[in-house]
């Protein structure tokens, strides 16, 4: 299935990838704002194609352009005991100030936030963890 957005005109580069935060409350009035609040809060896409047509935007200085996008699943750390395929998660924090970790990320992935729900489609493995959690890496849909 084709998914039709809206990126401002300086981000718009096929093959971008972009984390999509949610609705803007600046957008309340906009006649657009159904095409670009279709997309999942937390989610991850990517630009597959970009389109000619574009529109005048009150947040985008250049407007904003039509593209096609892709969902790329997100790959995470969750706890080992909530890590099972198939089943749908609620994000928990994970309380680690080791920013030096290379796996940081995983912990603390951009977009998602505590309370966000993602379905485990495959688990990746058992992770070291400096800090001595019992942590997975998984990928979320």
């Amino acid at each position: 299935m084709v998914i039709i957005t809206l990126i401002g005109e300086r981000q718009a580069r096929e093959g971008a990838k972009f984390v999509y935060r949610g609705p803007q409350t600046e957008c309340r009035e906009c006649k657009l704002k159904a095409v670009c609040f279709n997309l999942d809060a937390g989610g991850q896409y990517r630009i597959k194609v970009k389109r000619d047509v574009r529109h005048e935007c009150k947040i985008h200085e250049d407007g904003v352009r039509v593209v096609e996008v892709e969902r790329i699943p997100r790959t995470v750390a969750v706890n080992k005991k909530a890590a099972q395929e198939g089943s749908t998660i609620t994000l928990e924090e994970i309380r680690c100030r080791n920013l030096g970790c290379t796996k940081y990320r995983l912990c603390h992935p951009f977009g998602l936030e505590k309370g966000m729900k993602g379905k485990i489609t495959k688990v990746s493995g058992d992770l070291e963890c400096p800090e001595g959690m019992k942590l997975v890496e998984v990928v979320l849909e």
